[in-house]
């Protein structure tokens, strides 16, 4: 059969229809179907079938409504004729008299069904619409199926059955379009379809039903949600416009990172689109049920028609939507793996905000009289509120003419600006034409100049952001030169992000700019949410996170991965990567992600087990049972971010050979995974004339081996066994320490001595370890935490470090609150990271590494070196509890002067005194059992003072190690200056280094 329905059109560019000629498919029955993009949904759409006809009754009532009463007649249908919707049965039922009055001024098919059925894992989403329409008429009558679904998506499936006949839909290739008509598209305004608003397309069938029978659709559709403004957003559009017997909608969700955030907002209706809130109201649309638990969500949403009708009496029109978000913290992501393809989501979060260098350049021509300027000036207002006091800025307004609001610098945010800023909008009035090209040449110039006359932070990020409502019509007009002229002025130095608002925009032009320089683009219907509109999207990008970011696995593990370069993270988005494993045999993917924050160059990596039994097991979960078609979701989420990145290539290329090489390799990819896109359709054949007509069962993605297979770690904490053994042993460190209970341990090296000594602390003790503020600028000091004592001892409870805090105040002020679980490190900004995460964040003279539930090792400005060893306990005993040691691997930027129960001697040696009798100091570490036990008076003196010692072992590192030393009693008496309380601090962030001194930093 010769229809097709194209589905998927490139973003920007303009939309093709394909309606086909009336196809006869039985005796009063024929059918044609299309896809419109970013069109509004038509009367009697979807699933569209025809309205209630208004009509005048007898009744006074209704000869004042001029319509029959509505609820009244639902209650009918409701509890009289819904028990059975077989059609045959349907035909002669009784109605109301009412209703039958109405029934003949029908002229199309009643819809009895709506259904729709969603399945959501790990963010990709299988969506199943089911429509069933019904003739009960005396002729044949034309039914309409028409469905707004999420531009983004795609197509995947379309069944359909009328009467006894089934017609299934087959993806194949779209044959190449003729010059004249690719001249004949392009003469037609592009159509919108990217933006919260109306990024939309119109899936729609029709055909002709015989009398007395029905016709079902049965439609497939996937998408990959994008997280916006920290939410995930999945949508279902509900426009029956008509009264719909069994109506429901049903979505399962299940994230193994956990799901938080839940929430079913009101139904949103096309003036409210994108808007995501409707004033005064938040609660869920009437019959809405959700419950979850801490990993699975079922939201269903099941109106009767008495409810329809208080909804809206005409039936619902608008949207179902569903906002949700994941657990998640900053660490390498969370990585998924299934059946040798792997998914990779980067989210992080508790990072501060790098500064920005943005410029607006604003359209103030003639065209946006009115709705649209005084739109976009409230937004503006609210906008530049929002800068912070790190960011500059500046304003362009143009039309024929172009107005630069500071000449030829950018402005840092201070009140004064911001209110002179204001003026200056508040002013602007339109007049002239639009100088889309000069306007952006001006403004690149703008911001290059500023990046390289002035000491910028090198951290920050420079952006433009772009609006417009029209098309150019002064200056350079032609979308070729504008687009090369703009590449050449941005030079890959910052980002440009545009916004058409309104029909008559270049939606085609913005796009590719911002596709061409790093930038997103968004079209705006002009109404009256616009400004919100424009304010959303500006904090989607207002809050950038990390700059340069970079995602890499090794070359001989995986192939064919998506984009791992992205110059920007935005708060609130979300970064993601898919490819496939080369081996599926190994035991690991390695995955390793660098980024730049402000100051400070942070790496993240992990060792991602392939082979582990998942953590949670999603066989029975609802939604998921029964699965069919094979289909698993991290392929097809592979494969439709691939599709996505060839037609965005595509769109950005200008060499003809390599946009057929890209047509052709999309094509190839959607036809393996049947997927409608622009260079795909959707032909219907007929099934055969006996064949069963679609039932009301939903493909699901394929489950199979999941238990045992499917990995979602969420961030990966280290694998146990060898991996982090290696690390432990790349770890340069002394015997210089304090860990367990605390056990102190002073090596001296030139001495060949060590010496050990205990601190009975108590429970909320800080410690000073090392104290060097005034000279180096470093203080490092420990906070216990009590348990109980091991039964049968002499002690009453026991202490442990359970907060190590790092102080340093040079060159520039920082701090690190180190625990088992955690690491704050601030030094300005704040920045949060986990202790069981692998990491490395490193600044001009901070870098900290942290090897996964193992250790941290903290080295300042590349002279001085702290490692703190993490104890967890699976099982711990009542005297035990998760603790850290504190150990020094470089002290040479150390001063003199350090002090501190550690600190006072590292630039100190002592001389053992007296020794066991015939023992030379070379026996006495051979055979020190039989030596030193018979002579307790052995003597150590330390800074001129003698002091008493007995010989002990002690254990480091985690009992890897066996330590000969000199223990000093008493809270080492003698041997520390002054007593062990004048080494207690005030607090964690306490600087004092003399006794009875106390410093902050």
């Amino acid at each position: 059969m010769g229809a097709e329905a194209e589905g998927g059109v490139e973003r920007g560019m303009a939309v093709a229809r394909a309606r086909q000629p009336t196809v006869p498919l039985s005796e009063g029955s024929s059918w044609r179907m299309e896809t419109l993009q970013g069109s509004p949904a038509a009367p009697g759409s979807v699933g569209s079938c025809p309205e209630w006809k208004r009509g005048r009754s007898r009744a006074g009532k209704e000869e004042k409504r001029g319509q029959p009463d509505s609820e009244l007649m639902a209650r009918y249908l409701e509890e009289e004729l819904l028990a059975d919707y077989s059609i045959m049965e349907q035909v002669a039922r009784r109605v109301p008299r009412q209703a039958k009055f109405l029934q003949r001024l029908e002229t199309r098919p009643r819809m009895s069904e709506f259904n729709v059925k969603s399945t959501i894992i790990s963010r990709y989403a299988f969506t199943t619409v089911l429509c069933t329409m019904v003739n009960s008429g005396s002729e044949a009558r034309e039914g309409v199926f028409e469905m707004q679904i999420p531009a983004a998506a795609f197509i995947s499936n379309f069944t359909m059955s009328i009467g006894n006949k089934t017609y299934y839909g087959e993806v194949t290739g779209k044959e190449k379009k003729h010059s004249s008509d690719d001249k004949a598209r392009h003469k037609k305004p592009p159509s919108p379809t990217d933006g919260r608003e109306n990024g939309y397309e119109t899936f729609k069938a029709s055909v002709f039903i015989p009398r007395k029978m029905q016709a079902r659709f049965l439609l497939h559709y996937e998408e990959l949600l994008q997280r916006r403004l920290g939410k995930y957003e999945y949508t279902v559009s509900i426009r029956p416009q008509q009264l719909v017997g069994r109506l429901r909608v049903e979505v399962n969700i299940l994230e193994n990172s956990g799901i938080v955030s839940l929430e079913v907002p009101p139904l949103r209706n096309s003036k409210h689109k994108g808007n995501g809130k409707v004033e005064g109201d938040v609660s869920p649309p009437p019959s809405t049920v959700v419950g979850h638990t801490k990993t699975l969500a079922k939201v269903t949403f099941n109106p009767s028609v008495v409810e329809q009708t208080r909804i809206a009496r005409n039936g619902i029109l608008g949207d179902f939507i569903i906002r949700y978000d994941v657990n998640r913290e900053l660490s390498v992501g969370d990585v998924q793996i299934l059946n040798g393809y792997f998914v990779h989501y980067f989210a992080p979060t508790d990072l501060p905000p790098l500064p920005k260098n943005v410029v607006f350049v604003l359209d103030s021509s003639a065209s946006m009289v009115g709705t649209k300027l005084k739109q976009t000036k409230e937004a503006l207002f609210t906008i530049l509120q929002d800068l912070r006091p790190e960011d500059h800025f500046n304003i362009i307004g143009f039309s024929n003419r172009i107005k630069v609001w500071q000449k030829d610098q950018l402005v840092p945010v201070t009140p004064n600006n911001i209110r002179d800023a204001k003026k200056y909008i508040h002013n602007m009035s339109p007049t002239g034409g639009t100088n889309i090209n000069g306007a952006l040449q001006t403004g690149a110039k703008l911001l290059n100049d500023y990046i390289a006359q002035n000491d910028i932070d090198a951290r920050s990020v420079s952006l433009i952001i772009f609006l417009t409502d029209g098309r150019p019509t002064v200056g350079e007009t032609h979308s070729s030169k504008i687009l090369s002229n703009t590449k050449d002025a941005v030079r890959d130095k910052f980002c440009l992000f545009t916004i058409g608002i309104g029909n008559d925009v270049d939606h085609k032009l913005l796009e590719r700019m911002a596709l061409e320089n790093c930038g997103m683009t968004r079209h705006f219907q002009e109404d009256e949410d616009a400004a919100s509109h424009l304010k959303g999207f500006y904090d989607e990008i207002g809050t950038p996170l990390l700059s340069d970011i970079r995602v890499d696995y090794p070359e001989d593990n995986v192939e064919q991965v998506t984009q791992n370069f992205f110059p920007n993270y935005f708060n609130g988005s979300e970064i993601i990567i898919a490819g496939k494993l080369i081996n599926r045999t190994t035991d690991s993917l390695h995955v390793e992600v660098t980024a730049s924050n402000s100051k400070k160059y942070i790496l993240l990596k992990t060792d991602v087990a392939i082979d582990l039994p998942s953590r949670n097991d999603i066989r029975g979960v609802p939604g998921l049972e029964d699965g069919k078609g094979d289909k698993n979701y991290i392929e097809r989420a592979w494969s439709y971010l691939t599709i996505k990145e060839l037609l965005n290539a595509r769109l950005k290329t200008d060499d003809n050979q390599e946009k057929d090489y890209l047509m052709e390799k999309a094509k190839s990819m959607a036809l393996a995974y049947n997927f409608v896109t622009p260079f795909t359709v959707l032909k219907m054949r007929e099934a055969g004339l006996h064949s069963e007509p679609p039932q009301e069962e939903f493909i699901s993605p394929s489950t199979d081996g999941i238990g045992e297979k499917l990995q979602s770690l969420q961030g990966h904490k280290a694998p146990p066994g060898i991996r982090r053994q290696q690390d432990k042993q790349r770890i340069k460190i002394s015997k210089t320490s304090a860990d367990g209970d605390p056990h102190f341990v002073i090596d001296f090296p030139s001495s060949k001595v060590s010496v050990c000594f205990n601190i009975d602390g108590e429970p909320g003790d800080i410690l000073r370890l090392v104290s060097d503020h005034k000279e180096s600028g470093v203080t490092v000091n420990g906070q216990l935490i009590g348990a109980p004592a091991p039964p049968n001892g002499h002690k009453k409870h026991r202490t442990y470090f359970s907060t190590i805090t790092i102080l340093s105040n040079k060159p520039e002020r920082s701090y690190l609150e180190i625990t088992p679980k955690r690491i704050i490190l601030d030094d300005g900004e704040r920045l949060i990271l986990s202790c069981d995460r692998s990491a490395v964040v490193r600044s001009s003279s901070l870098e900290v590494s942290i090897s996964a539930n193992s250790n941290i090792t903290v080295t300042i400005r590349d002279t001085i070196s702290f490692v703190i060893l993490i104890h967890h306990y699976k099982k711990p005993a009542p005297y035990q509890r998760d603790h850290l040691g504190f150990y020094i691997s470089n002290s040479k930027g150390l001063s003199s002067d350090s002090h501190g129960l550690l600190g006072q001697f590292l630039n100190h040696e002592v001389k053992l005194l007296q020794e066991s009798l015939n023992t030379s100091r070379q026996q006495v570490g051979q055979n020190q059992t039989e030596a030193l036990k018979p002579n307790p008076t052995n003597t150590l003196k330390v800074k001129g003072r003698l002091v008493p010692v007995v010989w002990k072992q002690r254990r480091i590192y985690n009992g890897q190690q066996e330590v000969d030393c000199w223990f000093a009693k008493n809270n080492a008496d003698k041997l520390i200056d002054g007593s062990y309380k004048d080494y207690l601090a005030s607090h964690p962030f306490d600087t004092g280094t003399s006794f009875g001194t106390i410093n902050s930093l």
